[in-house]
């Protein structure tokens, strides 16, 4: 924690000596230079025209950014299919989740003994041979 210290205390003593051995003549038109600097950084102002227009830019980009970001990225609702198609579109999907009753088949509701008999003694997930 110290070395930053001890080495701003170094450069900053290197510096006024380095100063306080500086002739005159070099010493004035480092002045001269120095207040010439100055003088043109303040003299030279900030274009206007383009501070106000570059600030209204930015801020429709971010918006536009903003947007788009925001903006639902899916195509439209895909058309109502048929019950029977909704079922067997239903199959091939892999979720735990009871199908909605306004998609599902009607006929899957008929065997509602055979669905539960079915959850009680396994997925029936193949023929076992004894």
């Amino acid at each position: 924690m110290n070395t930053p210290d001890r080495f701003e205390q170094r450069a900053r003593a290197l510096h006024l000596e380095a100063s306080r051995r500086l002739d005159p003549a070099t010493a004035g038109r480092l002045r001269a230079a120095r207040r010439a600097a100055l003088a043109a950084g303040a003299a030279r102002p900030a274009h206007p025209l383009l501070r106000r227009t570059l600030l209204p830019a930015g801020a429709f980009a971010v918006l536009a950014l903003a947007a788009l970001m925001i903006w639902p990225s899916s195509p439209s609702r895909a058309p109502q299919t048929a019950p029977a198609t909704a079922a067997a579109a239903g199959d091939t999907l892999d979720s735990e989740l009871p199908p909605d009753p306004d998609s599902a088949d009607p006929n899957l509701y008929q065997d509602l003994d055979f669905y539960g008999w079915l959850a009680a003694n396994g997925n029936g997930g193949g023929a076992t041979a004894h």
